[in-house]
């Protein structure tokens, strides 16, 4: 019972903090998760944010729900999902019901402007959190780095052009080419070895 309180209150204090949507989550989810508690390693974040990226769903709540039962069962992951889910809903909530009053406050416009940058911010520190962690624990560095920089390139020009692509795609892209890319590079190594 500890532990599954332990989890809502973690999470809560998540969701509670951070705008911006999953992305900018991230950071705090790393934080929170693996650095402070030790209830991940960052390997096991890693491979949470891809899965969670790829099945249906916001990807937080993805993280929150796996990490929740991987702790404490159904409880914790019930408990964990609620918890990140909840001060979002009690926000909502609470704007959409004095929503018309809001928008004439001029101070809270200039405070959603500063938010805007803060969490774009956060997706920023997530982003480079997680390069640094993957380029760490690669012998391939210098490919994974590669691949990262052309698909940075390619959305970045896309969306200059105003051509959208679904994430969906890019992900089994960028899984595509990595297994091509990665098998590649391992038969290589296994025929060095060979000879």
């Amino acid at each position: 019972m500890k532990q599954i309180m332990e989890l809502f209150l973690a999470f809560s204090r998540i969701g509670a903090l951070t705008f911006g949507g999953g992305y900018a989550m991230l950071s705090l989810l790393d934080y929170e998760c693996v650095e402070k508690r030790n209830w991940l390693t960052e390997d096991e974040l890693m491979e949470i944010t891809v899965i969670a990226e790829s099945t249906p769903g916001p990807i937080a709540i993805n993280c929150a729900t796996y990490t929740g039962y991987k702790l404490a069962g159904m409880g914790g992951a019930v408990s964990a999902t609620v918890g990140m889910v909840f001060p979002s809903f009690v926000l909502l909530f609470a704007i959409s019901v004095f929503f018309e009053q809001m928008l004439v406050v001029e101070i809270i416009e200039k405070a959603f402007r500063g938010i805007r940058i803060g969490v774009s911010i956060l997706i920023i520190q997530a982003a480079v959190r997680m390069i640094r962690k993957m380029v760490k624990k690669s012998p391939d560095k210098k490919l994974q780095i590669c691949i990262a920089i052309f698909f940075f390139l390619a959305v970045f020009l896309m969306n200059i052009a105003g051509v959208h692509i679904s994430t969906i795609y890019l992900i089994l892209c960028g899984g595509l080419c990595g297994l091509v890319l990665f098998r590649s590079s391992e038969n290589e190594k296994a025929g060095r070895d060979d000879s």
